[in-house]
């Protein structure tokens, strides 16, 4: 067992036997590392570390977790344990109900598959009603009836933040110069970005963050470790979001343009346009339309979708089997037409 993860299981659960922990897929976010759980008494569990000691974000999922379980809008993970604190930050949290969206999808055929993504676009919508005054970091809080504490910003602002971070944990620094033109784009367009909505985002909608729940699957926590309190509610679209360490108070536009390019899009090239539509029509279904300035403010969130290629460009090379040169040429090529179309 990796050092780090015994440190925060033994302060988590004192005296508790673990029989073995086991992985839980790749992941491209190297800020944290996540493991699966398996104590000796047969419950299973995750345990999230902070790799480099930051137990900002772990305080970030906390928060945004115990909020969730308190309005109900949308559910996530039961957290079990959690300190952004202690000198390994860890959040341990019972099993999502249900199964990875991504194992489904690989099993689902066209219609079912339209259908999941109208059930994500519905839970996209019941998630951003969630609205706030300002924009901003979540910091904290989230106890029960309490709300979340936020760091005040102009959505830009954050945007900006936002995009930092994503330098922070990108694994190439060969497209670097695409963050300068990102930031300048944001800069260039802060008018037409300030006057969005201030929505709770979840900032990494992609398959294997989320979770589709059968109707015999609901209020089931998959073993949790500490199953003495309520089973997880899915919530009316079936629907259980994990990993919420990115999430935000943003432009609920930009949550749903990421949605749709991480669960649809190659490196440069666009998925089936049913699938996306149905993503589009199980929001509008929920929320009686798409968000506000929505058409307007898209170009500018496919510009900032372009660093989820350049920022990870070697990964991808490894995922498409072409050389580096190729996909930089391309990466170039996409990132100048966004910009033209902003």
């Amino acid at each position: 067992m990796d050092e780090r993860v015994a440190t925060a299981l033994s302060e988590a659960f004192p005296g508790r036997s673990v029989d073995r922990t086991f992985g839980v897929g790749p992941s491209w976010n190297g800020a944290n590392e996540t493991v699966g759980v398996a104590f000796a008494d047969g419950a299973r569990a995750f345990c999230k570390v902070a790799d480099a000691g930051d137990g900002s974000r772990i305080a970030r999922e906390r928060a945004v977790l115990r909020y969730l379980d308190a309005e109900r809008s949308v559910s996530g993970p039961r957290v079990l344990a959690a300190d952004p604190d202690a000198p390994v930050p860890y959040l341990v949290t019972a099993p999502a109900p249900g199964r990875e969206l991504l194992g489904v999808w690989e099993e689902a055929g066209e219609g079912q598959r339209e259908a999941l993504l109208r059930r994500v676009g519905a839970t996209l919508a019941a998630l951003h009603a969630e609205r706030f005054e300002t924009h901003g970091e979540i910091v904290g809080g989230g106890d029960r009836g309490d709300g979340l504490d936020l760091a005040p910003a102009p959505w830009p602002d954050v945007l900006r933040a936002t995009i930092e971070r994503t330098r922070e944990i990108g694994t190439s620094e060969r497209l670097a110069d695409h963050y300068d033109a990102v930031f300048d784009c944001v800069e260039a367009n802060r008018d037409r970005l300030e006057g969005a909505p201030a929505a709770l985002l979840h900032g990494d909608v992609a398959k294997p963050n989320l979770f589709a729940v059968d109707d015999g699957d609901a209020g089931v926590d998959g073993g949790a470790v500490d199953d003495t309190g309520p089973g997880v509610d899915a919530g009316p679209e079936g629907i259980v979001p994990i990993d919420w360490e990115l999430a935000h108070v943003g432009d609920p536009a930009r949550d749903l343009v990421r949605a749709a390019d991480q669960l649809l899009n190659g490196f440069d090239a666009e998925g089936p346009e049913q699938y996306a539509d149905a993503i589009y029509k199980g929001y509008r279904d929920h929320a009686g339309g798409l968000p506000a300035g929505f058409a307007d403010r898209r170009p500018i969130y496919e510009v900032v979708r372009m660093l989820g290629r350049s920022g990870f460009i070697d990964q991808w090379v490894t995922y498409l089997d072409e050389p580096l040169e190729a996909l930089v040429d391309r990466a170039d090529a996409e990132l100048r037409a966004r910009l033209d179309a902003v």
